[in-house]
């Protein structure tokens, strides 16, 4: 039988996805010692979709700082200590032949944790959090060295892909954004000083990591004076320069603000950003049936699908998948008798 698109290999760099299958990044709020530490739950959660044959697998928002925390409860990669526990579950999950991801992260004015929380202006997001401190430019520049000592310790624990977390409201989208970001320095007001902290960070990760870089962005404010997708080709442009090798384009979450969602609602801001910058892009958000991601992928709308709250209801969608699009693909030993 013919391969379907959505099970054809995909390389970046030196890395080869088996098929174009994505777990998007999802919070699990699961270190319950609140110490950033992966535990029982993440070595059952993370290799169970890539026994489901996942192509590619990234952790969820993984803080490179204590304060940057959405929860108390999130992973974290901010301590040495942190290694072990990351290398662990990368090893698990490459033992079923899907390729390894982490998102590294910071929550800006969306932390929910004790003390201090930062943002580029002191603009808290709705009345039930708190008003954040306006970084300083020390403040600034710690951050960005925290992103990178976050992508040493990726390294190190043998993560695959880096996808530097630009979405959601969270600090970099919060810089990204006139309206999070109300600075008069360097780090406000126009496109390029709304980028500049997201251009360090970018810079300082790739002195270090030669492997595949992917930004997510929050691509639709649904906001008046907010970010659109035709306003991002420019800052993605500016990533495709500095060799970001995709963009995961989801949308909204950085301002409160009524979002008319829809089966593949994004995917077409994916596409306005793929053709408009052109930089690979990965489409997400309420993909759902086979047929739905092969179409994106056949149309050359976007190179990945990322599938998020599909694969918690199925972690084995892909063997489904392939089913319905008529394409034969590997399964463990252990369940052959299941494909027959």
């Amino acid at each position: 039988m013919a391969k379907a698109k959505l099970f054809e290999e995909y390389s970046i760099k030196n890395v080869t996805f088996k098929n174009r299958i994505v777990m998007a990044p999802m919070c699990q709020y699961s270190s319950h010692n609140q110490n950033g530490h992966v535990e029982d739950w993440h070595h059952v959660h993370y290799p169970t979709r890539a026994v489901g044959q996942v192509g590619l697998i990234i952790l969820e928002a993984t803080a490179v700082l204590p304060e940057g925390r959405i929860s108390v409860k999130d992973l974290g990669i901010w301590s040495d200590e942190h290694t072990a526990g990351l290398t662990e579950l990368v090893q698990s999950m490459k033992l079923h032949g899907a390729k390894t991801g982490i998102q590294l992260a910071h929550a800006g004015r969306k932390s929910t944790v004790d003390g201090d929380i930062f943002a580029p202006s002191p603009l808290a997001f709705n009345d039930q959090y708190k008003t954040p401190v306006e970084m300083s430019k020390d403040d600034i520049a710690n951050t960005v060295n925290a992103f990178k000592a976050g992508a040493i310790r990726a390294k190190e624990a043998g993560f695959e892909v880096i996808e530097l977390h630009g979405a959601h409201g969270y600090l970099i989208n919060e810089f990204l954004s006139p309206l999070t970001n109300k600075r008069s320095d360097e780090y406000g007001g126009s496109d390029e000083n709304r980028y500049r902290l997201l251009r360090e960070v970018i810079d300082a990760v790739r002195s270090i990591w030669e492997g595949p870089l992917f930004v997510r962005i929050s691509a639709h404010d649904y906001t008046e004076g907010g970010m659109t997708p035709e306003a991002y080709v420019t800052m993605t442009k500016w990533m495709k320069e500095q060799d970001v090798d995709l963009v995961d384009v989801s949308s909204g979450a950085n301002v409160p603000a009524s979002i008319d969602s829809f089966p593949g609602y994004q995917v077409t801001f994916a596409e306005t950003i793929k053709h408009g910058t052109p930089i690979d892009t990965g489409a997400v958000g309420m993909i759902t049936s086979p047929l739905q991601a092969e179409e994106i992928l056949k149309n050359n709308r976007a190179d990945l699908i990322f599938l998020a709250r599909e694969l918690l209801r199925d972690p084995y969608w892909p063997y489904r998948a392939a089913k319905e699009l008529r394409t034969e693909i590997k399964s463990p030993i252990q369940y052959e008798r299941g494909w027959l």
